[in-house]
């Protein structure tokens, strides 16, 4: 079987790579449109991305499940915090969800958000790295590196691949 991800950012190829591995596919992935913006801004802006990249990532190839991930950032009681959302598509129509990882980012980076940057582009400051997020992104820095970018995607692809395995063991009963 065949899975398309909607990326090439390869700390989310990786992680559908490295967490399917023990599985029979083949993983493929392909440059998608999120359709929301460079920077989601909530909850439901972010789960729309990925939901976007796992659609239009079935429709670009003849895989049978499609894979988006996506990251953004959500306003809290306790100030912005990092979001991750993934979603899988099935040939047959059925779609599954999920989130993941969520912790306040830093009030300055939090600000600069506010004013238009994208995360990415601020880490890359932070960092003086370029590649900072395709590589341990924010999570990795804020977590002292005891969470990666492609850790925190791969729960996410768990999660997403274990509610597609459960729902094809109902329908087998």
């Amino acid at each position: 079987m065949k899975v398309a991800i909607g990326t090439k950012n390869p700390a989310k190829v990786h992680a559908v790579q490295d967490t399917l591995i023990h599985e029979r596919l083949t993983v493929v992935s392909v440059t998608v449109e999120s359709g929301v913006s460079d920077q989601p801004f909530s909850d439901h802006e972010t789960m729309l991305g990925a939901l976007n990249r796992a659609k239009a990532a079935l429709e670009k190839t003849d895989s049978t499940l499609g894979i988006g991930l996506e990251g953004g950032v959500v306003e809290t009681e306790v100030g912005l915090m990092l979001c991750n959302w993934g979603a899988l598509y099935h040939t047959d129509g059925r779609q599954w969800v999920a989130g993941g990882a969520r912790f306040p980012l830093p009030d300055d980076v939090a600000e600069r958000l506010k004013k238009g940057e994208e995360l990415g582009d601020i880490m890359t400051s932070v960092t003086g790295d370029k590649g900072v997020r395709q590589k341990e992104g924010a999570v990795g820095i804020y977590t002292a590196g005891w969470v990666s970018r492609k850790e925190m995607f791969a729960h996410l692809v768990k999660l997403l691949y274990g509610q597609y395995l459960a729902s094809d063991e109902q329908l087998k009963h």
